[in-house]
């Protein structure tokens, strides 16, 4: 069951206090589709300038994924630089944003692709994400997430958007700031009523708070000894989370415990390295792995 992402693709200039990294791929979707790749295939919606290396579009196309609809600008590549702070690593310090390409985007897709039954919205303007459900037919699943960039200046556009989604992630600082709820069960229960049937809430180092109107539980998050470089862990989360779901095809309880244990676990591996330095050598085996000791973890 293919799935189609549309979000960015950056290239990232990062520090943290295990070093520091410039040029590296990044982007809400180059990190999703990093991560959903290991459960179906993926196609890639996005944009990159004329700046944009070779060698990242050769590298993405290696892992599988499909860049038919990755438009290559006239425009300066979209670059992110921020900094984690010794002690905190839950939240960058953005240093410096250079739009570049997005300024004046707009998704497309190819013919085939409007059937795909699959679709995920990863961070992005909600306008732009809207333009791009607008051009799917028929999906069965539909995943969104946002930032809190978004829920501030476009909080409109972003609960238009929730209302024709299935599924909404998002971080324990988003969840509280769109809905005002401190309590994250009360916000998850908000986010329900905006919209979408199915509400993740990560709450980063502490786990992950699932609700519906049916089910409600909780996981911590795998204990990872050294955290190098949190970058794109959410995005890498949801890639887990959605790729699963669209390989499976169901949304039942066992599917969404079993989606949500991937996506932690491989948001484990996302932290341990910069950019996907991790992520990007995975294979099921090496995930399953982790899987077993982090359930192994959590079981009474």
């Amino acid at each position: 069951m293919s799935l189609i992402a549309l979000g960015t693709v950056a290239l990232d200039h990062v520090k943290t206090p295990s070093g520091e990294k410039k040029d590296i791929l990044g982007g809400s979707v180059a990190h999703f589709a990093m991560s959903a790749r290991l459960f179906t295939k993926v196609h890639l919606v996005a944009v990159v300038g004329y700046d944009f290396p070779k060698k990242h579009i050769d590298h993405l196309k290696q892992k599988g994924i499909d860049l038919t609809s990755l438009i290559v600008a006239k425009d300066k590549t979209f670059r992110w630089r921020g900094e984690y702070k010794s002690g905190d690593l839950n939240t960058a310090v953005t240093l410096e944003t250079v739009l570049g390409v997005l300024m004046s985007y707009e998704p497309r897709v190819a013919e085939h692709q409007k059937d795909l039954p699959n679709v995920f919205l990863a961070n992005f303007d909600p306008d732009v994400q809207m333009k791009l459900l607008s051009l799917m037919r028929k999906p069965k699943l539909i995943g969104l997430d946002s930032m809190n960039l978004w829920i501030e200046h476009k909080r409109p556009s972003l609960l238009k958007l929730m209302k024709q989604v299935d599924l909404f992630v998002a971080n324990d600082a988003e969840a509280r700031s769109l809905t005002g709820e401190n309590n994250l069960i009360k916000a998850a229960k908000q986010l329900r009523k905006f919209g979408p049937k199915l509400v993740v809430v990560k709450k980063g180092e502490h786990g992950v708070l699932f609700y519906s109107d049916r089910l409600k539980f909780s996981f911590p998050a795998y204990p990872v000894e050294e955290v190098i470089d949190p970058t794109g862990a959410g995005d890498t989360f949801a890639g887990g989370l959605m790729g699963y779901l669209s390989k499976v095809g169901k949304t039942d309880e066992r599917s969404l415990r079993q989606a949500l244990i991937y996506a932690t676990t491989l948001a484990s591996f996302n932290v341990e390295g910069f950019g996907m330095a991790k992520t990007e050598k995975l294979t099921l085996p090496a995930v399953h792995k982790r899987m077993k000791e982090f359930i192994n973890f959590i079981s009474c």
